[in-house]
């Protein structure tokens, strides 16, 4: 199968800022592709032109088959955008904004198809509601069902669980799943690196304008061998001690009060020195523990900024 999405040095630029320096990546057709990134990193200037609502500077993009700059009429009917706030009437029930929809994109029966996407998304109790009435989760739901009327075969997600608590976040996160699982393609951005973690097939990180890693979650921690040591020590001028030392070293991010995450490498022989240096400076931790390196600790050593997580 063709790729659903292909992507190729695309640039853009506000007047003397530039967004993007050439982003390059692939989407596969019916995985969930995440593109993780701070606030700010350009993952909704890259929806914005992969979905044609703005132009790139330079690069190419190819969704569906068809050239987002050359043929955007075609791009814009085989896709489906949810924005980062619900785009959906207030005023109207759930079910008249289904409709509404499918009307306007001239389905068979919207009656129909608006009791079946009900079904699916869990809003059958709620059809006859105003959505004024509605939780964020369930809006972000509607919303949701709203995009899947004709059956796009891709799906473009901007932060879709940014402000629901955690109860509706699951819950959108099973919904993402299920798309996926239907054979939609899901392209999902995202700052929350559990998320990312939870739900992608590939997790693309982007840097100042740039894909710095691409891969699968599994890949892009293979990024940190070895995993990660945090050692916790009696008091602050041991913390410190232990930062000016083992920092020339290795990577090291200051966990919490006492405690120290260390980059350990990827052999014994490198986690032995580690403890060596500690000996050495006469610093003997109050507690250590070797875990797995996470997609935080990846974005560390990669961005060299602490990603908090959300």
């Amino acid at each position: 199968m063709k790729p659903a999405i292909t992507v190729n040095e695309l640039k853009k630029a506000y007047k003397k800022n530039a967004v993007l320096k050439g982003v390059s990546f692939t989407v596969e057709s019916g995985t969930i592709f995440a593109l993780l990134g701070s606030n700010g990193a350009g993952k909704t200037t890259i929806i914005n032109i992969l979905t044609t609502l703005i132009k790139a500077d330079g690069g190419n993009a190819i969704v569906n088959g068809f050239d987002v700059a050359e043929r955007p009429d075609k791009v814009r009917q085989c896709i489906s955008l949810t924005g980062q706030f619900a785009a959906v009437d207030d005023v109207l029930t759930a079910r008249e904004n289904l409709e509404l929809i499918g009307d306007l994109r001239h389905v068979d029966d919207s009656a129909s198809t608006a009791s079946e996407l009900l079904k699916k998304f869990s809003l059958t109790d709620a059809a006859e509601r105003p959505v004024v009435t509605f939780s964020g989760g369930m809006r972000r739901r509607l919303d949701i069902a709203m995009s899947l009327i004709g059956n796009p075969p891709i799906i473009f997600l901007d932060e879709p669980t940014t402000g629901l608590d955690p109860e509706a976040r699951n819950s959108m996160w099973r919904t993402i799943k299920m798309l996926a699982k239907s054979g939609t393609t899901v392209f999902l951005t995202t700052q929350y690196l559990e998320e990312a973690d939870e739900l992608a097939d590939t997790i693309a990180l982007l840097h100042h304008g740039k894909i710095v890693a691409n891969g699968t979650s599994v890949e892009l921690k293979r990024l940190v061998p070895g995993g990660i040591v945090e050692l916790t020590f009696h008091d602050e001028e041991q913390l410190k001690t232990a930062i000016g030392m083992l920092g020339k070293k290795y990577k090291v991010t200051k966990e919490g009060s006492l405690t120290l995450s260390v980059v350990a490498g990827d052999s014994a022989t490198q986690l032995a020195e580690l403890f060596i240096r500690l000996r050495d400076a006469k610093l003997e931790p109050a507690d250590f523990s070797q875990r797995i390196a996470t997609l935080d600790d990846v974005f560390f050593k990669l961005t060299g900024n602490k990603k908090e997580k959300k």
